[in-house]
């Protein structure tokens, strides 16, 4: 009895390879071997530098949103007043500030007020909305007190105003320009209620990193922005920051619970979680389509396959009568297939890394080579596109683009391996 020959044997790897640098005069396998391996690496790099593109472009957003936004906004109820006007201010802002900051987990609170005015200088308007903090809880914004992309002094914000990137450039404004707010709800008088105008130094000029933050926002010390409003001795609301945003919805009952009956929160999942689900379904949806890539070219395998065992039938014939077992044909071909998944899957990883760590230059070129304006920050929200690079996604793009080409590799092998050899020598 012939002696079984252990799976993968050395010989089953000669004969494979044979296959693999087929000569061009011996069928064109090398050709459809070459397709397969381009097919496969654009497939995995496509996958990997999308799965890095979305991974960047949610760790972009979120960053801005925690860097510029409270984590926690806490705020009282609306409660009507004798005049019939619904007041939800703050008046014990400072104790209430303190108390919720010995909350566990909070890092921070700012009593903040918040309007919305119209931004004026020379001859150029923009519609604002106005945030009184005070400098020293400005300072502790990340994204905001940032001096890598801010211009001016942070320190001399009680002496002025400071505004967003996106405002100066709409205002044409400057470090040390002087620019008008105008607000409708001003100067209380005897005969009403009359526009308030006041003329503020720009001191400062920062970037959050978000076009819809920059081209809007602006800081005034919180004492200038409680007269100009109107909320002498009170605030709008108390900005909670935590250790852990991402959990944020563990600290809401302590917060509720200190804060008081008539206190409400809005969390930062309440304000962006729409956006982040929309952008979750978003990279579930190119996940599978570009799933659907990977396997439309590892069914390229199977073609070159195909024809190989086509052929390849003599051979078969011949290994079949010199004793070749089916199990040792199938493996033949099995490595034939998945040795092109194999190296495909490796040149696309490479690819994508490389697109991922050196996206910024790329950019630079392609945004080059087009003229410029190739990124609207208007559009997009932010001001380039980012990308992530992640083990998980990597791993994820591997897995299953050497799963496939595994699984596809297999029929045709099973083909070969059942080839009757009397009928493939039949007729030479």
């Amino acid at each position: 009895m012939a002696k079984q020959t252990a799976p993968f044997a050395p010989f089953e790897w000669m004969i494979a390879w044979r296959y693999l640098r087929a000569r061009r005069a011996e069928g064109g396998v090398s050709t459809m071997t070459w397709i397969s391996l381009i097919g496969i690496t654009l497939a995995v790099f496509a996958l990997i530098a999308t799965l890095a593109v979305r991974s960047g472009f949610r760790a972009e957003f979120v960053d801005t949103i925690l860097g510029a936004n409270a984590h926690v906004t806490v705020y009282n109820i609306g409660e009507v007043t004798e005049t019939g006007r619904i007041d939800r201010t703050i008046a014990n802002y400072d104790a209430l500030a303190d108390s919720l900051a010995d909350v566990p987990g909070v890092v921070r609170t700012a009593p903040l007020v918040r309007g919305q005015v119209m931004a004026n200088l020379r001859s150029r308007n923009a519609g604002v909305q106005v945030f009184g903090m005070s400098a020293e809880n400005l300072a502790g914004l990340p994204r905001i007190a940032d001096p890598e992309t801010a211009q001016g002094d942070i320190a001399r914000f009680e002496q002025g105003i400071a505004i967003g990137s996106g405002v100066a450039q709409e205002l044409g404004a400057q470090v040390g320009d002087r620019i008008k707010l105008i607000s409708p709800n001003g100067v209380r008088t005897a005969f009403g209620t009359s526009p308030r105008i006041n003329a503020y130094e720009v001191t400062y000029i920062f970037s959050a990193g978000r076009y819809d933050i920059d081209r809007v926002r602006v800081y005034l010390p919180l004492t200038e922005a409680q007269s100009f409003f109107n909320r002498e001795g009170v605030v709008d609301e108390i900005e909670v920051m935590v250790d852990s945003p991402e959990n944020i919805d563990r600290y809401l009952p302590g917060l509720l619970q200190t804060a008081g009956e008539r206190a409400q929160v809005w969390t930062w999942k309440d304000a962006s979680g729409g956006f982040l689900r929309a952008l979750e379904v978003e990279d579930n949806i190119m996940f599978v389509i570009l799933s659907i890539l990977v396997l439309v070219a590892a069914m390229n395998i199977v073609s070159g396959l195909i024809m190989l065992v086509k052929n390849k039938g003599r051979d078969i014939g011949i290994l079949r009568t010199m004793g070749l077992t089916e199990g040792s044909v199938l493996r033949v071909f099995f490595i034939c297939g998945s040795f092109t998944g194999i190296i495909g899957t490796a040149m696309g990883v490479i690819l994508g890394c490389l697109f991922a760590i050196y996206i910024d230059p790329l950019f630079a070129l392609v945004n080059q080579i087009m003229g410029g304006g190739v990124w609207d920050p208007s559009i997009r929200g932010i001001y380039a596109l980012p990308a992530e690079l992640h083990l998980r996604d990597v791993l994820s793009a591997v897995t299953l683009s050497l799963g496939l080409s595994f699984v596809v590799t297999i029929f045709p092998a099973r083909r070969a391996a059942r080839m009757n050899p009397v009928e493939a020598l039949r007729y030479e």
